[in-house]
């Protein structure tokens, strides 16, 4: 039904306008209610079988929600209900901006993905800590269906590289009582000069700084580093290093990227389209190549969570064999719909 009839409407339409309607009607729906545990109903998989236990969180299934569909921590907990076992929030800056001008994501349908180069708008950590604390607070949302909070991090576009690491600690510090991990952005293509901070000296200063406030805590967060696709293996053997050194507790591998060389149908509509980062199918096997060379080269030396072209339950237990520990999805849940989550918790039981 979703793809046959309610996609086909949603697409006639722009997708950022799309994403706040689905953003509006997520949290009407799930007030209402009895909502909540009806949809849990169909598209949650409750099986022992799936829990994973990772640096020291324990994860209901290992199918999450990737960063930028919950920019500013509105909805998790309305996501949670479609059987994902964590949703991952932000990118969130210290300060509130606006991101780049509109329009600033595209659908490339042929191809099922997606280009975006929306600059990390967001309503700023001061917001998101506030929607955070009062779900922490709030007695009525039952432990048991509590997913785990992973807070994305990023600088504001204005803040010169040379500041950025006071961006990532004001982060650190601002969401540390409410989520349950922390992932550190550096490799978003849509920043200009991010990338600069993937450069090793760079990247372990923010990382350093971070783990000498989080060692710090009585209960110290575990902190993982996004990587790009776009990085070469020398690079890759960097990150490597770089987890050793800084002692972070894991990678999420991919962000989107920057190539188009994976586009079958719509290579003309891209280049008309212009910048942005590149997630879906295309960045599928990538994404995948990522995954396998960072396990494999580090000897599984840390937990990997992989995410990128997921848009079927094949995908996922692809990236699970290459060695990720969980997996997130956001452009396959766009495409594939809202059942997504547990088709790939069904096939990872029926592999099992």
């Amino acid at each position: 039904m979703y793809r046959i009839l309610i996609r086909p409407l949603l697409f006639l339409v722009s997708p950022e306008t799309v994403h706040h309607w689905v953003v509006g009607i997520l949290k009407f729906v799930c007030a209402v209610p009895g909502a909540a545990n009806i949809i849990r109903r169909f598209t949650t998989v409750n099986d022992k079988r799936l829990k994973r236990e990772l640096f020291g969180i324990q994860f209901a299934n290992p199918v999450g929600i990737a960063a930028g569909f919950d920019k500013n921590a509105q909805v998790f907990d309305e996501l949670s209900h479609f059987g994902f076992g964590h949703i991952e929030v932000g990118t969130v800056t210290p300060k509130p901006q606006p991101g780049n001008p509109k329009p600033r994501l595209f659908r490339l349908t042929r191809d099922k993905a997606l280009i975006n180069r929306m600059g990390f708008n967001n309503h700023g950590l001061e917001a998101m800590a506030q929607r955070l604390k009062r779900w922490r607070l709030n007695k009525s949302v039952a432990a048991a269906t509590r997913p785990v909070i992973g807070g994305n991090i990023g600088k504001n576009t204005l803040t010169p590289n040379i500041e950025a690491v006071e961006d990532y600690v004001t982060n650190f510090r601002g969401l540390f009582e409410y989520v349950d991990y922390f992932v550190v952005n550096v490799s978003c293509p849509n920043i200009s000069n991010l990338k600069e901070l993937q450069d090793q000296d760079a990247l372990m200063e923010i990382l350093s700084r971070i783990q000498a406030i989080n060692k710090s805590m009585p209960k110290p967060k575990p902190v993982l580093l996004k990587v790009s696709p776009d990085l070469n293996n020398k690079q890759l053997d960097e990150v490597i290093q770089i987890v050793r050194e800084s002692g972070i507790d894991g990678v999420v591998a991919t962000n989107t990227t920057i190539t188009r060389n994976t586009l079958r149908n719509d290579s003309q509509r891209a280049s008309e389209i212009g910048q942005g980062g590149l997630s879906g199918q295309p960045l599928r096997d990538r994404s995948t190549e990522v995954i396998r060379y960072l396990a494999e080269k580090s000897g599984k030396a840390f937990p990997i969570i992989g995410v990128g072209g997921i848009m079927t339950p094949e995908d996922a237990i692809e990236k699970l064999k290459a060695g990720a520990d969980l997996v997130q999805v956001y452009t396959g849940f766009i495409y594939s719909g809202p059942f997504l989550a547990r088709k790939i918790n069904k096939m990872i039981l029926k592999k099992l």
